[in-house]
């Protein structure tokens, strides 16, 4: 007889009767009484009454009875907390029951029950199950730690719980090992920062012993832990990866994926010429292979993650096309993903056969599939350079069975070809100008209009072509008018007597008569080219365009990363970070490939080698950025001995091809009236002292106000005044050497994609230095670095290349000294100590502005003879001079007067007056200026009183 009979019950006053039975003293009875109190709680009926009956039926030794108990238990245990305390004495009891399966029992309850109640009470049976004698017990005790830190995480802290289960990682019992493993993790991902998985070779080994013995499930516990360990050398690595590959041939396609994970990650430490990578390579395709002959579902999992795969290793599939091959009953997106990954592994040898499969695609009936392919033929024409004119036979071909989807798309791709092959293939353009009635497609007409403008001059009737389009105008897309808009003032450009009335009626329709923004802004701007230059408007508009790339849907290399070391989990399916999807992103950590062994660099990174030549990724079309980027491609030479002065028009030269990318920094100045390499002679008090930011000091001792400008707060200073050369600011100061102030950060690694950058200035035997750490907290390699500066106050310019002369691998700290010249472009900025830097390297171009002390500039020259010192000081006019104190400096007059001769502070006279001692300084600053200074020393006052004038000396 089943189970049903519980579920059918209609008596009345079931609840009395129920708790009749529960109390009956036959067991059969009360067994049958807790199945009926089961199953009415599996319908949803509320038997939370008959909570003390049931757990009176705890004192029992049969199994089966024990388990519909706790089962009751974990239900309620919940919303009746005061009753659940009745079941502690059991709980403990059974922990102690000579029955391993009862041990086990109680304790997996234990865990389940999530009152704080009762929790403390559940610590010592717990504690006993973890060194039980019985494997199981101890298994499903090393679960139950992972449930209770859920519960109360510092209770299980305080009972050194994680310790115990730390051990278990030593346990002669695999699944316990396993479990220990997967308790840990979790908990790891609940605090990120504990490092409780604390993984060394010793640990690993236990980890691959017990792989081979446990459960599919304890298996990819034991893989997930181990992809998160980094091997020491890469022998280490292969070691593991000859361990793990048995794992590849595994009927459960969750370890099969999770190996698969391990052995792309240690990859990255085997050299590539060693024998092993080659034959791991070829290890990996087969099991990819067999994961696509399971249900859909399953299949596109795997394909997602195949997708990953070849995008960051393309030769281990290289040579299996054929699987990837769609089938008439695949379900679309099982398709769709197939598409994907054959263009990805096309390549001149398997080009030809692609193409044919591609063809027969799109005579499918599924118009979705259909247009995949038709971009599809495209995309292989764009990657493949040699298979470009059977592509575009292909499309022609294609174009000639006038079904108008088809039709369409080719028209689209076929744009890009040309954007590709410029000047190659344009002698189909007369078989496209046939289709154009049947176009109806807003992204095919764009594209059409974009061939007809681009190609006017090939083609004789192209303004009656372009004229038939205007006639629907304000009916079209806004991206076919933006196109439109742009091809007919290419045609006038090209043509300009036989099409001015067209080119008047389209900017007409753009800008009076349309509301789009983006339209009327675009049509102001040719309107305003054309009229004002139109030597300009033809180099703007017919600009040569830089060629498109296929690979313009790769995913980029440092999330590629990231990815690869969530292979087998929602991310790889979603081909986004676990950061994106997980809500709260709590526990998320940020994994990262390991660098490659002896190369100090991680494998997405181009390898250089003795040539010079790298192999890195298909170009393709560059962001402003990387204009920028390609325009800041500077000298990259081994530095010279000398430091070769900088040429102010080279300095001017480079400024302009900074572009706008200054413009969003504090303190930004576009005023030109100094273009002079050296300022004038004639500085008001407020531009010598007053815009000066960074520390009060330093404005100080120039005259300026004390406080700095507010916008100008959070902008990074490096050092401060006269206060900071007495060593106030706890920087790197000598008694006689030029103070230099701590390190500061000018560029943060979340503004810079990774790239950290902080600094501070230095003078060291008459050369101004910039001493700049750089750290790398991205997860690929940085290269080829390069720096330069917008005009500033003082003309400060690098006076030789950036010197980063090895690769900046994730997690290095390269520390570089940049030498200065002063002979730089000059601009006045806001403040006067402001510099705008630009910083390039292999991923993009980063701006940052900093602030420099002005001592930086006192010139070891600036000691003034005394009486040209006093005919000076007596002729500086009253409105010149300002005065303000320092505060804290506990030295004497001798004593200050040589810590600022180390800063080329000159002392030219000392006298005593009603004992205070009058120190009479000069300095000389790197643009010709004086600056003089009478300083207050009292004995015992430790506030210093200085006075200071200034003037132009020739």
């Amino acid at each position: 007889m089943t189970d049903s009979k519980y579920f059918t019950t209609t008596k009345k006053g079931e609840i009395f009767e129920l708790k009749a039975e529960l109390n009956s003293d036959k067991k059969e009875k009360k067994k049958e009484a807790v199945k009926k109190v089961i199953a009415s709680m599996t319908v949803g009926k509320d038997v939370s009454a008959l909570f003390p009956d049931v757990v009176n039926c705890m004192q029992t030794d049969n199994l089966e009875l024990k388990k519909l108990v706790y089962l009751y238990l974990m239900n309620y245990a919940k919303s009746q907390p005061d009753m659940a305390i009745m079941a502690v004495n059991t709980f403990v009891k059974d922990c102690e029951d000579p029955n391993p399966l009862i041990r086990a029992l109680a304790v997996r309850t234990m865990g389940c029950i999530r009152v704080d109640k009762i929790t403390e009470y559940l610590c010592e049976p717990l504690r006993k199950c973890l060194k039980d004698e019985d494997p199981y017990v101890r298994k499903t005790a090393a679960v139950c730690v992972a449930k209770l830190h859920d519960i109360n995480a510092q209770l299980v802290e305080d009972q050194g719980f994680l310790d115990t289960l730390k051990d278990l990682i030593s346990d002669s019992n695999p699944m316990v090992v396993a479990n220990a493993v997967a308790a840990l993790s979790e908990i790891a991902e609940s605090h990120p920062n504990s490092n409780l998985l604390d993984l060394n070779p010793q640990t690993i080994n236990k980890l691959l012993t017990a792989l081979n013995e446990c459960t599919e499930w304890g298996q990819i516990f034991i893989l997930d832990c181990l992809a998160n360990y980094t091997p020491r050398d890469d022998r280490e690595s292969q070691s593991i990866c000859e361990r793990v590959t048995p794992r590849l041939s595994h009927a459960n396609s969750a370890v099969v994926l999770s190996a698969v994970k391990v052995l792309m990650k240690f990859m990255e430490m085997l050299p590539k010429d060693l024998d092993y990578y080659g034959t791991l390579l070829k290890k990996l395709a087969p099991p990819l292979v067999t994961l696509l002959s399971a249900e859909p579902e399953l299949q596109y999992v795997a394909l997602r993650n195949i997708n990953l795969i070849v995008q960051k290793r393309p030769e281990i599939l290289k040579h299996e096309m054929k699987v990837f091959f769609v089938k008439y009953n695949d379900p679309i997106y099982v398709k769709l993903e197939k598409l994907d990954i054959m263009i990805r592994l096309a390549s001149q040898a398997n080009i030809a056969q692609v193409l044919a499969e591609l063809k027969e695609y799109a005579t499918e009936v599924d118009v979705d599939f259909v247009r995949k392919a038709v971009r599809a033929i495209g995309r292989c024409a764009i990657k493949v350079e040699q298979s470009a004119e059977r592509c575009v036979s292909t499309l022609l071909d294609l174009i000639q069975t006038k079904v108008n989807y088809v039709v369409q798309e080719a028209i689209v791709v076929i744009k890009d070809i040309f954007r590709k092959y410029p000047n190659k293939y344009e002698s189909v353009i007369a078989t496209l100008c046939e289709n154009l009635d049947s176009l109806d497609e807003p992204e095919a007409r764009a594209a059409m209009i974009w061939i007809v403008g681009e190609y006017a001059e090939r083609i004789d009737n192209a303004d009656e072509l372009l004229e038939s389009f205007l006639e629907g105008f304000h009916d079209e897309s806004t991206q076919v008018q933006l196109q439109l808009l742009t091809a007919i003032v290419k045609l006038f450009l090209k043509k300009p007597t036989e099409t001015q009335e067209l080119v008047q009626q389209v900017l007409s329709l753009a800008t009076q008569d349309s509301d789009n923004p983006d339209l009327r802004d675009r049509g102001y701007i040719y309107w305003r080219l054309l009229s004002t230059d139109p030597v300009a408007a033809k180099e703007v508009v017919l600009a040569e365009k830089p060629l498109i790339s296929e690979e313009t849907d790769l995913i980029e290399p440092t999330l590629l990363d990231e990815l690869i070391c969530h292979i087998g989990t929602l991310a790889s399916v979603y081909h986004k970070p676990p950061s994106a999807f997980v809500e709260g992103s709590r526990g998320v950590q940020h994994k990262r490939l390991p660098a490659r062994a002896g190369s100090g660099e991680s494998a997405e990174s181009p390898e250089v080698g003795q040539s010079g030549t790298s192999e890195a990724p298909p170009a393709v079309i560059p962001s402003q950025g990387d204009l920028l980027g390609d325009l800041l491609n500077l000298d990259l030479a081994p530095a010279t001995t000398t430091v070769p002065s900088v040429q102010p028009s080279m300095q001017m030269g480079a400024m302009d091809l900074l572009g706008g990318g200054l413009d969003s920094l504090p303190g930004v100045s576009h005023r030109t009236e100094m273009q002079s390499p050296q300022p004038s002679s004639d500085y008001s008090e407020r531009e010598l002292g007053g815009d000066i930011g960074g520390s009060p000091s330093m404005g100080a001792a120039l005259g300026a106000p004390a406080a700095m400008p507010a916008a100008l707060s959070n902008a990074p200073a490096v050092g401060g005044g006269l206060g900071d050369l007495f060593d106030l600011g706890g920087g790197v100061g000598m008694p006689t050497g030029f103070y230099v102030a701590p390190k500061t950060l000018f560029l943060p690694a979340m503004k810079a994609k990774g790239l950290e950058i902080s600094g501070t200035f230095a003078r060291r035997g008459g050369i101004i230095q910039m001493d700049l750490s750089l750290t790398n907290k991205a997860m690929s390699v940085m290269t080829d670095f390069a720096i330069q500066f917008n005009r500033n106050s003082f003309g400060l310019a690098p006076a030789g290349p950036l010197q980063v002369l090895t690769p900046l691998t994730p997690n290095q700290t390269i520390d570089v000294s940049l030498p200065l010249g002063t002979t730089g472009p000059v601009m006045k900025m806001e403040p006067l100590n402001n510099l705008q830097v630009a910083v390039k390297n292999n991923i993009d171009v980063f701006y940052f502005s900093c602030q420099y002390p002005l001592s930086l500039l006192f010139v070891e020259d600036g000691k003034m003879e005394r009486q040209v010192f006093l005919a000076t000081w007596k002729d500086i006019p009253n409105d010149n001079e300002a005065q303000f104190q320092i505060k804290d400096v506990h030295l004497n007059s001798d004593a200050a007067s040589n810590k600022l001769q180390g800063s080329n502070i000159f002392t030219i006279a000392k006298r005593t007056v009603d004992a205070q001692d009058m120190l009479y300084q000069s300095i000389k600053l790197t643009n010709g200026i004086w600056v003089l200074a009478e300083m207050r020393v009292q004995t015992g006052n430790p506030n210093y009183t200085v006075n200071r004038n200034k003037e132009s000396c020739q």
